[in-house]
């Protein structure tokens, strides 16, 4: 049990650890498709960071260029859409045109 909580402490999927523990119970044979499963994994978390990272750099620039004025002038609002002319709940309650 403690193998399967390291392995998925260490973020291999249900799926990698299913094979890593099939290949250690194969204590003679070379451990290059240990070695396989780990390099991928550690590619995708390398991966995964760099786009957190962009991600965070994108969020930074939003929170940088906020005016800190009113929602209406909202740099990060208006990032996440198109256009907001008004909030739903005046359209709705103003009826159809």
């Amino acid at each position: 049990m403690s193998f399967i909580r390291r392995a998925r402490d260490l973020g291999f999927s249900i799926d990698q650890v299913r094979e890593l523990m099939g290949l250690a119970g194969r204590r003679e044979q070379s451990c290059m498709a240990v070695d396989v499963i780990a390099h991928r994994h550690r590619d995708a978390i390398t991966r995964k960071i760099a786009d957190l990272t962009a991600l965070a750099g994108e969020l930074d620039a939003l929170i940088d260029s906020c005016s800190r004025n009113t929602v209406a002038d909202c740099r990060i609002i208006e990032a996440l859409g198109p256009t907001v002319d008004m909030p739903f709940t005046q359209s709705r309650a103003h009826g159809p045109n």
